[in-house]
């Protein structure tokens, strides 16, 4: 089964057919709300807003654990993440789609692992390609079939987060290699890796990353808001093709 994770923008799936609302309690607390199982395209599909559906849980207080959690003991297999980010590359303006490849982590002081130890055993995995390469080409080829251009391939730079980012940090993310900067993809994508789950992202554009494009001198938010509304509605017709095309599990 596949599961959206939806982030800022994206508290609910319109075109989701809801069967149910699911309560799902596990080993790691309470996930940030129940989980919404329905269909889509005719596809079993699972939904959980990552911030709470009333966006309530900022990007470092998540529950990152469980919510992988939550979702593996509902039987998913397959995750798409859904996050706005701001763009750093300079081809990656205002409402751009993108389907990242690589990850950075500059984020501190969340638990980001299964593995703490108290089993008994030390376990590493394997994170040299961090989203799963088939739902990546799946991603990219449902959006080819809505019609909405899509980016292949960005370098997220996951930062911590509440507050965005000075103009001199993301300097330096560019000078890391980022494309891209977010507060969320990490630590869900190694949890996903971690559990056996398939995990890809979809990354929305909302803005220019400070000291970029129309953010040289700061960041408007209300910008932010209208940009989330019209690229959210293109990426949910990304979601529904994605399903059409036989690509949920």
């Amino acid at each position: 089964m596949l599961a959206i994770i939806g982030g800022s923008g994206l508290t609910q799936l319109a075109n989701l057919d809801v069967a149910r609302r699911e309560v799902v309690r596990t080993p790691y607390g309470e996930p940030s709300g129940p989980l919404t199982l329905g269909s889509l395209a005719g596809r079993e599909l699972a939904f959980i807003a990552r911030h709470g559906y009333g966006h309530t849980i900022p990007p470092h207080r998540v529950n990152y654990r469980a919510n992988i959690s939550a979702l593996r003991a509902a039987g998913v297999t397959h995750i798409v993440s859904v996050a706005s980010v701001g763009g750093i590359r300079a081809d990656l303006g205002p409402g751009s789609l993108v389907v990242p490849h690589q990850i950075i982590d500059y984020t501190w002081g969340r638990h980001s692992t299964f593995f703490d130890g108290h089993d008994g055993q030390v376990r590493h995995i394997d994170f040299t390609e961090p989203y799963d390469g088939d739902l990546r080409m799946a991603l990219l080829a449902a959006a080819a079939r809505a019609g909405e251009a899509v980016v292949d391939g960005a370098v997220y730079a996951a930062t911590q987060g509440p507050r965005l980012e000075t103009a001199a940090e993301v300097n330096r993310l560019e000078r890391d290699g980022a494309d891209v900067v977010g507060m969320t993809g990490m630590p869900e994508a190694v949890l996903a890796r971690e559990a056996g789950l398939a995990y890809a992202a979809i990354n929305v554009v909302v803005n220019h990353a400070a000291g970029r494009g129309e953010s040289e001198h700061g960041i408007r938010m209300s910008a932010i808001e209208d940009m989330l509304q019209e690229a959210m509605t293109r990426t949910r017709r990304v979601l529904e093709q994605l399903c059409i095309g036989g690509a949920c599990p």
